[in-house]
């Protein structure tokens, strides 16, 4: 059996919903990378009683480590430290040479920074002195803002190994390559288990092909018990995770092998390559340019998204109203009037436009309703009209009905207009 891991993630702020989570997805992403099995993660608010709570509750679940994020600042409602003291019965004590580090990062912060408003040392040092207060022989991570990190080695068959570490994502991931390192916690995953981790990915197929294809599966791959899939639907595409033992691999073969059997126009990738990047690598050595009014220009944000995009992204026109499709893409005004700006024919124009107006040899052009309202029985909300084009070569246009509120059809929009540029570019010849 593996090593099992739990995450308290803390904060008030985290537990309303005023401040999101990151903390949280990218420790399980680490846990997982290192073969370690994540059994739960929880989130709570920055009081002590309800901080030990989750604690006791992991340490009853039987983990081996415990991850904690947040609560280490040096306000009365930061308590993460003093409550992983308590619950690893240790004392809390001062640490004189984190003491003094702490200080000189105070100094020259203070130093560089007007924004102290000429706030005395002492008392800003008086503040902070609870951030140098650590569990009884712990190990100290030294700080990247202000807040150290501390390990508290477990106990055979009674408490977990815990790791403390500061809320801000900043701080906490560089810090997280401290903590693996240290003794403790590599005791406490001496245990894992190596795990390979494949992704696959598809669009277009809906999820309950793919629910169908995996029950065949599971009936027809010997050991396909050895496969731990997760799936998951995102923008639009399917994500197929899965783990396994390395010697388990002709069993993910397999597996392979069926998702290409039953579904090869769906699957774009097998390596876990994101289509974003797989549209950057066909961009090489060409020019984009996008034409968008529903999504905002969230085509061409994607586009930019990618290291070297300033090499392949030509510039973007977002236009909502019919006058700044004429003005700015060269829409002709009878072909508005004769289709209306949601139709295939103004999308078309729109890609030629963009073509035009950045010199650029390929287009992307987006025109629909996301809503919400400002639909009709013909074009109802979530319309939404594509053409991708290559001045040299084809174009491909379609027309899509697109589900959900405002943000999921323009999110989706986004997706299918990646991917049918993708198409444009692996095969031009058959895009006709």
């Amino acid at each position: 059996m593996s090593a099992r891991a739990g995450i308290v993630v803390t904060g008030t702020e985290v537990l309303t919903g005023r401040v999101q989570d990151r903390n949280g997805p990218w420790l399980a992403d680490r846990l997982l990378e290192l073969g370690v099995e994540l059994a739960h993660i929880t989130i709570c608010g920055d009081r002590p009683s309800d901080i030990e709570a989750q604690l006791r509750f992991l340490a009853g679940e039987g983990v081996d480590l415990i991850i904690t994020s947040g609560g280490l600042g040096p306000t009365a409602d930061d308590m993460t430290v003093a409550t992983v003291a308590k619950f690893c019965e240790r004392d809390l004590v001062l640490d004189a040479p984190l003491e003094a580090t702490i200080a000189d990062i105070l100094k020259n912060m203070m130093s560089r920074s007007k924004s102290w408003g000429g706030a005395d040392f002492e008392s800003v040092m008086a503040a902070n002195r609870k951030q140098a207060m650590v569990p009884a022989g712990a190990e100290i991570l030294g700080p990247v803002g202000t807040a150290p990190g501390v390990v508290v080695p477990g106990s055979a068959g009674s408490l977990p190994t815990v790791v403390v570490l500061p809320g801000p994502p900043r701080e906490l991931q560089p810090m997280w390559d401290k903590a693996i390192r240290t003794e403790a916690v590599q005791l406490a995953l001496a245990g894992r288990t190596e795990f390979v981790q494949a992704t696959t990915r598809m669009f277009g197929l809906p999820e309950s092909a793919l629910a169908e294809t995996l029950r065949d599966g599971e009936a027809r791959i010997a050991d396909f018990d050895r496969l731990e899939i997760t799936t998951c639907l995102r923008r639009g595409e399917l994500e197929i995770v899965t783990r396994y033992e390395p010697d388990a691999a002709p069993v993910y073969d397999d597996l392979l092998a069926l998702l290409r059997e039953r579904h090869s126009a769906q699957l774009f990738s097998v390596d876990g390559a994101l289509v974003d990047d797989q549209v950057a690598a066909l961009l090489a050595g060409r020019t984009v340019a996008t034409a968008e009014s529903c999504t905002a220009g969230m085509v061409a944000a994607r586009l930019t998204d990618r290291a070297g995009s300033s090499d392949y992204v030509a510039g973007g026109v977002v236009s909502y109203s019919n006058q700044a499709k004429m003005d700015l893409l060269g829409v002709d005004a009878q072909l508005l009037a004769a289709h209306g700006a949601v139709s295939e024919p103004v999308a078309e124009a729109m890609a030629a436009g963009a073509l035009a107006r950045f010199g650029a040899d390929t287009a992307v052009a987006i025109t629909g309703i996301a809503g919400p309202g400002g639909g009709s029985a013909e074009k109802p909300v979530g319309t939404v009209c594509f053409s991708v084009r290559l001045a040299d070569g084809p174009t491909l246009t379609k027309t899509l009905l697109l589900p959900g509120d405002r943000a999921d059809v323009r999110e989706r929009s986004t997706t299918v207009a990646m991917h049918l540029l993708r198409q444009l570019l692996s095969a031009p010849g058959d895009a006709d």
